[in-house]
C-alpha cells in the first residue's frame, strides 16, 4: 500500500508574515540593491581628508554618529514615516519629509538623501508595492514631501507590512555596512576587522532603535556640528571618492 503523498507546507510568512519581512528587510538593505546609497561615505571621506579619523577612532566616530546624528535623524524619521504610513496619514507623511531634509545643513548632504530616497521609492513601487508607496510618491511628484531615503525606506517597510522596530533596525545596520564598507575603501580598516567593528556596534544599535521608536517629529535631529563642518569640507574639495 502506497504512503500518502505529503501535503505542501505553507510559506513561514503565512504564520505572521515574519519570514517575508525579514525577506524584505535583506533585499532593501542589500548592496546590490541600486538606491546609490553604497556610494556615500556618510561624512567618513571628510572626516579622512581632514586627518580627522584613524583606523582606531573610526569605530568610535560610527558609534557616535549613530547616537548623535543618524538616530536623532535618519532613524526616528523612518520610525515616524512607518507610522504614518501605517496609518495613511499622508499630511503628516509630508511633514516628517520636510523636517527631516531641514535638518541636512548642507547641499551634500540633501542631494545624498533625495537621490538616493528618490531612487529607492521607484525601485520599492516596483518591487515591494502598495497603496503607502504609491501614496507618497504623488506627495513626492507634487512636491510636496522632498522624497529623503529614511523616509522612502520607512514608507517602503510599512507598505511590505515589516514591523517598525525592525524596518528601524535593518536601516541601522544598513547605515553602518556602507560606513565600513568605506572605510574599507578610505584604508581605515580592513574586512576582517570590519567584522569585528559591526558586532561590536550590536548594543549601540539597539540603544539607538529603541531611542528612535519613541521620539516625536517635535525631537526630530541629530546635533553633531563637527560632521557638518566636515561634509561642508567634502562637498568642495577638489577629488571625492564618495558622493557625501
Amino acid at each position: 500500500m502506497s504512503a500518502a503523498p505529503a501535503e505542501p507546507v505553507a510559506p513561514a510568512a503565512s504564520a505572521g508574515g515574519g519570514l517575508d519581512a525579514l525577506l524584505v528587510c535583506l533585499q532593501l538593505t542589500d548592496s546590490a540593491f541600486p538606491s546609490g546609497f553604497y556610494t556615500l561615505s556618510h561624512g567618513l571621506e571628510g572626516y579622512a581628508q581632514a586627518k580627522a579619523v584613524t583606523p582606531d577612532t573610526m569605530p568610535e566616530l560610527l558609534a557616535d554618529l549613530l547616537r548623535h546624528s543618524v538616530g536623532p535623524s535618519d532613524a526616528t524619521a523612518l520610525a515616524l514615516a512607518h507610522r504614518a504610513a501605517r496609518d495613511g496619514d499622508w499630511e503628516r507623511l509630508a511633514e516628517i519629509d520636510q523636517r527631516l531634509h531641514a535638518t541636512k545643513l548642507n547641499r551634500e548632504l540633501r542631494l545624498a538623501a533625495t537621490r538616493t530616497g528618490r531612487q529607492l521609492l521607484d525601485i520599492a513601487r516596483e518591487s515591494v508595492g502598495g497603496e503607502p508607496l504609491e501614496r507618497y510618491a504623488v506627495l513626492v511628484a507634487d512636491k510636496r514631501a522632498p522624497g529623503c531615503q529614511a523616509v522612502a525606506a520607512g514608507v517602503a517597510y510599512a507598505s511590505a507590512g515589516v514591523p517598525a522596530e525592525q524596518a528601524v533596525t535593518s536601516d541601522l545596520f544598513a547605515f553602518c555596512t556602507s560606513f565600513v564598507g568605506a572605510a574599507l575603501r578610505l584604508r581605515l580598516t580592513d574586512h576582517r576587522r570590519a567584522q569585528v567593528v559591526l558586532r561590536a556596534l550590536a548594543p549601540v544599535i539597539e540603544e539607538t532603535v529603541r531611542a528612535a521608536l519613541v521620539r516625536q517629529l517635535e525631537d526630530l535631529g541629530g546635533c553633531v556640528p563637527v560632521a557638518d563642518a566636515m561634509s561642508g569640507r567634502h562637498e568642495r574639495a577638489e577629488a571625492r571618492l564618495f558622493a557625501s
